[in-house]
């Protein structure tokens, strides 16, 4: 082939025009791989059509697991990795093998290159190559300022020379990628490079963590304004401001004097300013004025603290945070500032709260020391000015706080929050402040009372149920330490009765409230009927009999009492069984107990609507005529049945009178099967003649009766019976024939009379139907 250029020439021609197609061939395949993607996607719509030879092609090959851009970045990345590393080993490892001239001639011209072929790569459309190479290019400028270091002035300070190599290579840095704009690592690693300018020179001046300090708050500064412009440059800010207060705090916290803490509190305090300053400029910045708002509370709180016990400083911090708190109904201030104070403070307010509200829970969880000796008088120990007086006052500034958040923000969370710590501030605060016994109930029952009234009559549904919670809780508490004393029980425990009767009394209140205070009602009444019985010095199992008249109070009110009826019955049931479990203890009085359960049970059966209690006060009378039959040593199970047996009996045949259709198991059947199967039970147990006889002769009569009445109950319980007697009664005869006869009889017997049914079988059949039907027929 004869050309009329050189052959040199040609062959870079060559050269260029494949570099040119291979980089257009990367861009098609980028640009396929795109177009690819976009129509997987669901909703894209149908896939074009296709003409020419592809339409014709076979199926495709197997999917590439990655796109050529893909695998082009990640060998370019391995590249940039292995040069960084070649060039990290030459500077350590090979640095000492050549002169000063050579080192130098060598750094000089690598680094040179790598910083000049991202121009031509750039022109030539290879971004992602001139981003490697860059990026090695940058790396190279850092051991470039290593090697001047270790060569040309290895007696200078080091931490100073950081410093000022960091900031050289920053600015350096900064102007290169401004210069090459298509390039996006040079001007983030600038960025990162001068975060360490200031610290490093300020650790150089002065070590220590107060100059660290300062340094890191100036670097916040700047990357904040930087930030204005740069959003990416907020998070560098967000992280050196977060180092600045950091060491501020626990400067201050760790200081032992007030004059020793003003220094980190001018840092906090600056670290404040620029906080407020950043949300004032952006408005999405809100975070940025919260954490400054709490690094003003700590320091301010700091410089207070070594001369205050902790109880104190909880409280000067709510102090401090309370003006927080105000900026929401400040207009001048930008929302963003507004969110965030308010923010701060709300914390501030909620640690105090927390802090304040776990003495007071310790004092009052104290009382549950009464239940190991009850009426057993103690006095609460307390100091005025104390922790606890601090913890309640806190409590209640907190409570204020929260109310008068509610009323500025209109919002239903803060007025709970304020229900709550305004009773936990109340309640304790007798105990923590060491009045008298008996200003503590007085208090702590004024407070329970207000709290009832709140959850009875407050608009809110949010606040009528903390107020509900907390006059339960504070119910709870009081009624516990009143059994320090006799005195002292019947009084609280009567006042906390008579208020919840009122309250279920209160028609206007929602039917849960009312509810849940009329089954506190009883269970107050039974307490003091207890406490009644335990005064009297009667003996255990006579208590019961006072506090059967919670019950029968209930049964006698019945209809008055309105919506809580049921849950007064059910509490008033319960009294009932407590009566009942305390008379356990002796016989007589536990079959006394239970029979005059029965009347209350009958007498409320009375009403239509509770005719259900029927069955239990037949279940109550015939217990207590078993334990009175135990105690006399009867064993015989007739003298038990009996007793249930006869008026289920007439109940049945009452029933039967009113309504004729009524079926015979329902009326009968209970009645008849709780004697008849006991006794059977024991007549198959019993070797005399007199208990089968008897069970036999009065099945026979059930059966006959049954028959006459045309009764399915009666006949079939009967009938079984008799035939079970019968059975019974045969059964030693029985086995006397057949040990008699010889062996072979029994299976011929059986033969034939298998023989017989099969014979027979329709027939059978058709009895066995006309039986079925005619017990059908039976009512």
């Amino acid at each position: 082939m004869n050309t009329p250029l050189p052959p040199a020439e040609e062959l870079a021609l060559i050269d260029r025009e494949l570099a040119q197609l291979d980089a257009r061939r990367l861009y098609l395949l980028g640009r396929r791989d795109w177009l690819l993607r976009l129509l997987l996607q669901p909703g894209s719509g149908p896939a074009p059509v296709r003409w020419g030879p592809a339409a014709s092609a076979g199926p495709a090959g197997p999917a590439k697991e990655a796109s050529a851009p893909s695998a082009q970045n990640v060998l370019l990345a391995l590249g940039a990795v292995l040069l960084a590393v070649a060039a990290l080993a030459f500077t350590l490892v090979s640095w000492g093998s050549m002169g000063i001239a050579g080192r130098s001639a060598v750094l000089a011209a690598v680094t040179a290159a790598a910083l000049g072929a991202p121009v031509l790569l750039l022109r030539r459309g290879l971004r992602s190559t001139a981003e490697s190479v860059a990026a090695v290019g940058l790396l190279l400028t850092v051991l470039d300022a290593y090697a001047l270091y270790a060569v040309a002035m290895p007696d200078t300070n080091g931490t100073g020379y950081a410093a000022g190599a960091a900031a050289v290579l920053a600015a350096a840095w900064a102007g290169y990628g401004s210069g090459l704009r298509k390039l996006r690592s040079p001007l983030p690693a600038a960025v990162l490079a001068a975060q360490f300018a200031l610290p490093l020179a300020a650790l150089a001046a002065r070590p220590g963590p107060q100059a660290l300090g300062w340094a890191l708050l100036a670097t916040a500064a700047l990357d904040s304004a930087l930030a204005l412009r740069v959003r990416a440059a907020a998070v560098p800010a967000a992280v050196t401001g977060a180092g600045a207060l950091l060491i501020g705090l626990a400067q201050s916290w760790s200081a032992g004097s007030a004059a020793q803490a003003l220094a980190p509190a001018a840092l906090l305090l600056a670290g404040a300013a620029l906080g407020v300053a950043a949300a004032w400029r952006e408005p999405r910045a809100s975070a940025a004025a919260l954490v400054g708002a709490l690094a003003a509370v700590a320091g301010l709180g700091g410089v207070a603290r070594p001369e205050l016990d902790p109880a104190w400083t909880v409280l000067v911090h709510l102090l401090l945070a309370l003006p927080l708190l105000a900026a929401v109904r400040v207009p001048a201030l930008p929302a963003a500032v507004r969110r965030g104070a308010a923010r701060a403070g709300a914390a501030v307010a909620s640690l105090a709260a927390l802090s304040a509200g776990a003495v007071a829970v310790t004092a009052l969880v104290a009382r549950f020391r009464v239940l190991g000796e009850v009426w057993a008088a103690t006095t609460p120990d307390g100091d005025p000015y104390g922790a606890g007086a601090v913890a309640a006052a806190t409590l209640l500034i907190a409570a204020g706080a929260a109310w008068w958040l509610a009323r500025a923000l209109s919002r239903p969370e803060p007025a709970v929050v304020a229900v709550v710590l305004a009773w936990a501030g109340l309640f304790a605060a007798p105990v923590l402040l060491g009045f008298p016994v008996a200003a503590v109930f007085a208090a702590q029952l004024a407070v329970t009372g207000a709290a009832g009234v709140l959850a009875l009559r407050s608009p809110a549904r949010g606040a009528r149920i903390a107020a509900a919670v907390c006059a339960l809780t504070g119910a709870a508490n009081v009624s516990l330490g009143a059994l320090d004393g006799r005195t002292a029980t019947f009084a609280v425990w009567g006042l906390l009765g008579a208020g919840c009767a009122a309250a279920a009394a209160y028609g206007a209140a929602s039917r849960p409230l009312r509810s849940g205070a009329a089954v506190g009602a009883v269970g107050y009444a039974t307490g003091v009927l207890v406490a009644a019985g335990a005064v009297s010095d009667l003996a255990v199992v006579w208590w019961a009999l006072p506090v059967l008249a919670v019950p029968a109070l209930a049964a006698a009110l019945g209809p008055r009492l309105g919506g809580v009826r049921l849950p007064v019955e059910i509490a008033a049931a319960v009294a009932g069984v407590l009566a009942v479990g305390l008379s356990a203890g002796r016989a007589g009085t536990l079959a006394l107990v239970l029979a005059l359960a029965g009347v209350v049970c009958a007498g409320a059966a009375v009403r239509p609507d509770r005719r259900v209690l029927g069955w239990a006060a037949g279940a109550l009378f015939a217990a207590a005529t078993w334990v009175r039959l135990a105690e006399a040593g009867v064993s015989a199970p007739e003298a038990y049945t009996l007793p249930v047996t006869v008026p289920a009996l007439v109940v049945g045949l009452l029933r039967r009178r009113r309504d004729p259709q009524a079926s015979s198991w329902t009326a009968y059947g209970p009645g008849l099967a709780a004697t008849l199967l006991p006794s059977l039970l024991a007549a198959w147990g019993d070797p005399g003649w007199l208990r089968p006889l008897l069970l036999g002769a009065a099945a026979l009569v059930v059966t006959l009766l049954g028959a006459r009445g045309r009764l399915q109950a009666p006949l079939l319980l009967g009938g079984a019976v008799l035939a079970a007697v019968a059975v019974h009664e045969l059964a030693p005869y029985v086995v006397q024939v057949a040990g008699a006869l010889p062996r072979w009889v029994p299976p011929a017997l059986a033969g034939l009379l298998l023989l017989a049914v099969g014979a027979t079988y329709e027939r059978r059949l058709r009895d066995a139907r006309r039986l079925r039907a005619a017990i059908g027929r039976l009512r």
